[in-house]
């Protein structure tokens, strides 16, 4: 029998494993967010962002307008609003913010740089509606978290307002696939292979170098960004993508905060209405986004 909630979210997983099939993928990962009931106090306000469909969420938490800009997983190729609304809405709770989920384009209809364009409309939607740019935080998990940090970088080499911070979720960063827990992680993490991310690297990629600065922001110089923070569970393959983005920033005199969180599986925050540490993982999430955009 499993032994802790974690174990029971891995059995579910592997006793419906991902299918072969875009389309079914794509449905796989809808199911695991629609699954889960929003709280009846979560309003959802469908909008459009410069072109890109999204969507506002908020409840009586949402004070000062402090805003996250959330782009969510799914390896370019997958999710949706459907399969993280629970989860975002959620941190806008815990952030005492409203929420604005962007539906990017995806690969491999829409490929590099079609995602980064959106997440960077979506941006723009919300300086031109006079919110100031200290209030955002930009955000991400999974391939999002990766696009998240490439769009703040976006930002900075075109002059514009940076956020107040990041909140990047077990971000990838390396579509090179360079990181040693590839390998050290691979038996341990139930969602995550360097044969499945080498797919969908090369789906997203459409030609680009995949150590270029706008897909693998782990390559950039990451001067001037703004405070970060990074989780990741240590169960993940993508767990060097993390600690190496952290080592980076660092050392880019960034301030950063990385959290590794203990037997946690990748996106285990999509999951936190079960497991303990997700629900944990998301007021500590909220509690560093409320106090970097409270001096705003």
């Amino acid at each position: 029998m499993p032994s802790s909630d974690i174990d029971v979210i891995r059995a579910r997983l592997a006793a419906h494993p991902r299918p072969a099939d875009l389309a079914a993928r794509r449905a796989r990962i809808d199911g695991l967010g629609a699954g889960y009931l929003l709280p009846p106090d979560v309003v959802v306000e469908s909008v459009d962002a410069h072109g890109v469909p999204a969507e506002w969420t908020h409840t009586p938490a949402a004070r000062g307008g402090r805003v996250v800009l959330f782009l969510h997983g799914g390896g370019y190729v997958s999710g949706s609003l459907t399969s993280h609304r629970h989860m975002v809405a959620q941190a806008g709770r815990e952030a005492g913010a409203r929420t604005l989920a962007l539906d990017y384009r995806l690969a491999p209809e829409h490929r590099f740089p079609a995602a980064l364009e959106d997440a960077l409309a979506g941006y723009r939607f919300l300086l031109d509606a006079g919110i100031a740019p200290a209030r955002i935080a930009l955000a991400g998990e999974s391939a999002g978290g990766g696009l998240a940090l490439a769009a703040a970088l976006s930002l900075r080499e075109a002059g514009l307002p940076l956020p107040g911070c990041l909140w990047l979720s077990s971000p990838w960063t390396d579509l090179a696939l360079t990181g040693a827990s590839l390998e050290t992680k691979a038996v341990v993490d139930p969602l995550l292979s360097r044969a499945y991310l080498s797919e969908l690297a090369s789906l997203y990629l459409n030609g680009a170098d995949a150590r270029g600065a706008l897909v693998s922001p782990i390559y950039a110089d990451l001067t001037g960004l703004p405070p970060m923070l990074i989780q990741v569970g240590s169960a993940e393959t993508l767990l060097d993508d993390s600690v190496r983005l952290a080592a980076g920033a660092g050392a880019a005199d960034v301030s950063v905060h990385l959290e590794i969180w203990p037997h946690m599986i990748h996106a285990w925050h999509l999951f936190y209405q079960e497991v303990a540490d997700g629900r944990r993982s998301l007021a500590a999430a909220g509690a560093f986004i409320g106090a970097h955009l409270d001096g705003a």
